[in-house]
C-alpha cells in the first residue's frame, strides 16, 4: 500500500520521510491542498529504477532489431570482430 503523507508532514517530519524511504525501498507520495504533488524516494531507489529503465529501453531496441531484421549471423559477427581486431 503506498504511503501518502501531506506537504507539511514532509516539512515537519523530513528525516523520518527519508528514513521510511530508505527502509521500504518505496516512494512516499505527498499532497498539496489534497491532490497529489511529488513522489518522493531515496538516492539508491531511484538509480535502481533509472537502471532498469536503461535496461528495457536497450532490449526494448534489441527486439525492435529482430522483429525488422537487422540481424546477422553469430558466427559471421565473430570472425568480423576477430577480423577487426586482429584476434
Amino acid at each position: 500500500m503506498p504511503k501518502i503523507i501531506s506537504s507539511s508532514a514532509l516539512r515537519n517530519g523530513y528525516n523520518e520521510v527519508s528514513d521510511w524511504c530508505r527502509e521500504h525501498r518505496e516512494p512516499v507520495f505527498v499532497t498539496k491542498n489534497g491532490a497529489g504533488d511529488l513522489a518522493v524516494m531515496d538516492i539508491g531507489t531511484y538509480e535502481q529504477l533509472m537502471a532498469r529503465l536503461d535496461l528495457l529501453k536497450e532490449l526494448s531496441e534489441g527486439h525492435r532489431d529482430v522483429l525488422e531484421g537487422r540481424t546477422h549471423d553469430a558466427r559471421e559477427g565473430a570472425r568480423q570482430l576477430r577480423t577487426e581486431f586482429g584476434l
